[in-house]
């Protein structure tokens, strides 16, 4: 999957996800305090929870810059100029993100339910799950991966041999 590509699902994922939490009773029925909205904050700085949308900002500002230059390939530069600026000027706005993935928390979870998360992240064992859960996500990401094109083929001969069953030739 590109990086363009990856961006797209990402940021479809969270209007979907947001759409969603923003429609639903859930969310209008319970407004988190100060507190636990303070203590999400915390958390998300932590774990770094927001890191995976880093790329969001960019990547929807290098799509558009594509954009305009499929339709002029000439002005390059001055797009690379442009683009520069547009991702600056947009930055401030990662905050909404951060902002709502702490809401998120903080209405999942009371703020002494955050505090314990929190307090267990300062542990040795919390300290080691943030340090090795990149790495074991990326293994499964590459194992599963793997599996999936491993059945695909599975599934595409077990499939021909149905059909050729049915005289129907592949």
């Amino acid at each position: 999957m590109s990086v363009i590509q990856t961006i797209k699902h990402v940021v479809r994922l969270a209007a979907i996800t947001g759409a969603l939490v923003a429609i639903s009773p859930w969310a209008h029925s319970q407004q988190p305090s100060a507190a636990a909205m303070a203590s999400a904050k915390e958390l998300i700085a932590t774990t770094g929870a927001t890191t995976l949308f880093s790329p969001l900002i960019p990547g929807v500002v290098e799509q558009a810059k594509l954009l305009f230059l499929q339709q002029n390939p000439t002005i390059g530069a001055q797009l690379n100029e442009v683009a520069a600026k547009v991702r600056t000027d947009l930055a401030p706005r990662f905050s909404e993100i951060s902002d709502q993935v702490a809401k998120f928390y903080a209405t999942a979870f009371t703020d002494q339910e955050l505090k314990a998360i929190i307090a267990f992240y300062h542990t040795p064992a919390g300290k080691k799950l943030l340090d090795e859960q990149p790495k074991i996500a990326d293994a499964s990401m590459r194992f599963t991966q793997e599996w999936a094109n491993k059945l695909s083929d599975e599934v595409i001969g077990k499939m021909r041999e149905e059909l050729q069953k049915r005289g129907i030739a592949q």
